[in-house]
């Protein structure tokens, strides 16, 4: 029986996955290229999630995420960060990429805040938003929060933790959830331990949950399942996390 169920929801994922829009838009001369999709079902509220990708771009993973959204009833728009002529060949070249843009932080909000408007753009209500990212996304998620974007919340998966500790820590608005591997060797224990103190000091709203035996990229399937390579699938640690957000969701675009 469930594996029926796990097949009949892999097709309802694959049709709605064919439903998503390309979208161009742009940063000054820089084409930039998204995908929106809309709620398969009603949305009263109207509410939309902002998809931040990992440091590959827009991929496989990402765009089964904004289907998988839209068949919960949300708006769903995947952030376009590098743009067009600058998407990484091989993770030699993400990695430069998105160390680029780690360093410069401001071109990380810029391009953020564009796709937020582009997720306005396709229906959904600007008062209901929420952002969620997937390792370097989830990085770009906890950015969205430091700089107090005017979104309900903030999601990170396996993003990174660690900030500029020249920068000064303001108070978060946003609600904060943080879904983490628990033997992520990518997130050492004093990178998760300034992450903490910064979230007590910026007196956020926050909540990070780890995941036993799952080390980066848990939710990616494309990860392979090799724990010693440092970056593997966990289908447990996926799976309870989709529900983690799914709750954060609810609870926090609620009337």
């Amino acid at each position: 029986m469930k594996t029926i169920l796990t097949i009949a929801f892999a097709l309802i994922v694959s049709l709605s996955s064919a439903q998503l829009k390309p979208v161009s838009y742009q940063d000054g001369s820089q084409k930039l290229n998204g995908f929106s999709i809309a709620p398969a079902r009603g949305n009263m509220k109207k509410a939309g999630i902002l998809i931040l990708p990992a440091w590959m771009g827009i991929d496989a993973h990402s765009k089964r995420v904004a289907a998988q959204l839209s068949q919960s009833g949300y708006h769903a728009f995947i952030a376009d960060i590098y743009g067009e002529g600058n998407y990484p060949a091989d993770v030699k070249a993400a990695g430069a990429k998105a160390g680029y843009y780690k360093k410069n932080i401001a071109a990380y909000h810029q391009r953020i805040k564009l796709a937020m408007q582009e997720l306005i753009k396709s229906g959904a209500d600007a008062s209901r938003i929420v952002v969620i990212g997937y390792c370097f996304g989830g990085t770009g998620a906890l950015e969205a929060a430091r700089e107090n974007f005017p979104v309900k919340g903030i999601v990170s998966f396996h993003g990174g933790l660690d900030r500029d500790s020249t920068r000064t820590i303001n108070p978060i608005k946003p609600q904060v959830l943080v879904l983490h591997g628990a033997d992520d060797p990518y997130a050492p224990v004093p990178v998760i331990l300034a992450f903490q103190k910064e979230m007590r000091t910026a007196k956020a709203d926050w909540q990070m949950i780890y995941y036993a035996n799952a080390v980066h990229s848990f939710t990616e399937a494309e990860a392979g399942n090799d724990n010693s390579k440092g970056a593997a699938y966990n289908e447990l640690a996926d799976k309870r996390s989709w529900k983690h957000m799914m709750m954060f969701l609810d609870e926090v675009l609620a009337n």
